[in-house]
């Protein structure tokens, strides 16, 4: 079997490591659109979670085997630069796309384009020296309050790296640039504000604790009070909700009058407008007032059985209770901002030459939950088994939505590349672009990659970027010093 994993994250090297231990015969050809690999985990993770960098030596295990190959620096489309969809497709018996998610997602209120109001997305890339956000400049001195909106973990990663002591970033894999901007940052105190209550903000109880320990950084806890703002008696909740319930109760380990720095949660609160004196730069936002739909106590009441897997019904309740909107508005004064309420996928070019569907409003690939594409023709009355697009194949974020940690995307991808291989053995129908016979795989696709003039970056080219940036990093007591455009790579392997 011929394979193309079109990305190189999690995703995408959690797949190719599943099937080259099932099938070790098989090709695998990696294709990603920056000369360099890994993806979420190189760009997205935060850079002081070096542990969670360490997922990465999967595909650092799967690059040793004679029968792959990794393709950098190769955008997908028509133009110049970029190499056609179909002509991957005609090459190989299955893609496999795991491309994760590309944009973030809009609030869509009045005033979100003025400046000052920052993407956590881009902000994120910045720091972490994404090529794409190497100009975002984000302005961290016009104040001293920073509001983030939205409560999952990468919003306490952006309040944690606008908030963590300069020396606690200095010798980590941070961008340079990043590191100089944050230390003559003036801010010094973030609210981290969402729609929902404590127990149904998506931030995990480790990313929590993290920021609850950060050095000489203060916690204030919300002005409505914990008793109104979770609802139900602590001894009644479920394990995992009592754990982040008293967490927040018991606050920071520095005291507010010994704190250098500051932050705070705020619950209940939709944002409905930023605003602005001049037409231009961020003043305010406009918030407004949420309730519940129900009173926790009384959905606990409800669901207090435990399910045959997973967590107790109440524990999913709890989580899912609704809010509504009360009327009541509310300001915070701002001049800095970060909308942080989630990542989305997006539709690659050639997807409607070649037939792959796309849902636009989930930013997913339809598949049948085990990975394979469903075909746009589809009707209702065929069952799933007999409605997939063949040879073709998602996992990760675009299979499933931007939702949960590197070890779920793992179990994701794991799953995707079991149903390659059942139906390989079981001799299901594959692709079949191109006609019949063997496929080329790269060899065959490099010649029109030659043609159009693109410069590939195999692992080999990979492999030496990745010596000169832990060789930079090394002078300036740190991991590595990437490399943050892709003109400076590509510089660099052809000096």
């Amino acid at each position: 079997m011929r394979l193309a994993i079109i990305g190189s994250g999690p995703a995408g090297y959690y797949t190719a490591y599943r099937i080259m231990k099932k099938m070790p015969g098989s090709y695998i050809d990696m294709y990603e659109s920056l000369p360099v690999p890994y993806g979420l985990v190189r760009f997205g993770v935060a850079p002081d979670h070096p542990e969670v960098k360490k997922s990465s030596e999967n595909l650092d295990d799967v690059a040793k085997w004679p029968n792959f190959n990794f393709i950098g620096n190769m955008p997908i489309g028509d133009g110049p630069g970029r190499l056609p969809l179909r002509t991957i497709a005609e090459q190989y018996d299955a893609l496999l796309f795991a491309y994760g998610a590309s944009k973030d997602k809009t609030l869509g209120i009045p005033g979100e384009d003025l400046h000052g109001v920052v993407s956590a997305r881009s902000f994120v890339g910045w720091y972490n020296g994404l090529p794409e956000y190497d100009d975002l400049n984000p302005d961290l001195q016009s104040s001293d309050t920073a509001v983030v909106i939205g409560q999952g973990n990468v919003a306490l990663d952006v309040a944690r790296t606008l908030l963590a002591p300069i020396k606690h970033l200095q010798s980590t894999d941070m961008s340079e640039q990043a590191i100089e901007a944050l230390s003559r940052s003036r801010v010094t105190n973030v609210k981290v504000i969402g729609r929902r209550g404590p127990l149904q903000a998506p931030y995990t109880i480790k990313e929590l604790r993290e920021l609850m320990h950060l050095p000489e950084t203060g916690f204030v806890p919300p002005p409505e009070g914990w008793d109104e703002l979770i609802g139900v008696e602590r001894k009644k909740l479920p394990r995992q909700l009592k754990r982040i319930a008293e967490l927040l109760e018991k606050g920071s380990k520095t005291p507010p009058e010994q704190a250098m720095k500051m932050w705070q949660l705020g619950f209940m609160r939709s944002p409905v407008e930023f605003l602005s004196s001049d037409g231009k730069g961020l003043d305010a936002i406009g918030f407004e007032r949420t309730a519940y739909t129900a009173e926790p106590s009384s959905v606990l009441e409800q669901e207090d059985t435990p399910t045959l897997s997973g967590p107790p019904a109440a524990l999913n309740a709890l989580r899912a209770l609704g809010v509504r909107s009360t009327g009541e508005k509310a300001l915070v004064h701002t001049s800095l901002a970060f909308r942080s309420v989630g990542y989305k996928s997006e539709p690659l070019p050639g997807f409607d030459e070649l037939g792959i569907p796309f849902d636009q409003k989930r930013g997913t690939i339809p598949n049948d939950k085990f990975g394979r594409v469903l075909r746009p023709d589809r009707s209702p009355e065929v069952p799933l088994s007999a409605a997939h697009s063949p040879g073709m194949y998602c996992a990760g974020w675009v299979k499933r939505g931007p939702t949960g940690v590197i070890a779920s995307t793992m179990d994701d991808a794991f799953a995707s590349a079991d149903t390659v291989v059942m139906d390989w053995e079981g001799n299901a129908r594959f692709n079949e672009l191109g006609g019949e016979g063997e496929k080329g795989g790269w060899d065959a696709v490099k010649r029109a990659v030659d043609a159009r003039g693109i410069r590939s970056v195999s692992w080999a080219d990979w492999e030496k970027i990745d010596a000169e940036e832990r060789r930079q990093g090394i002078g300036k007591g740190k991991v590595r010093e990437k490399m943050r455009s892709i003109t400076e790579m590509l510089r660099f392997l052809d000096a």
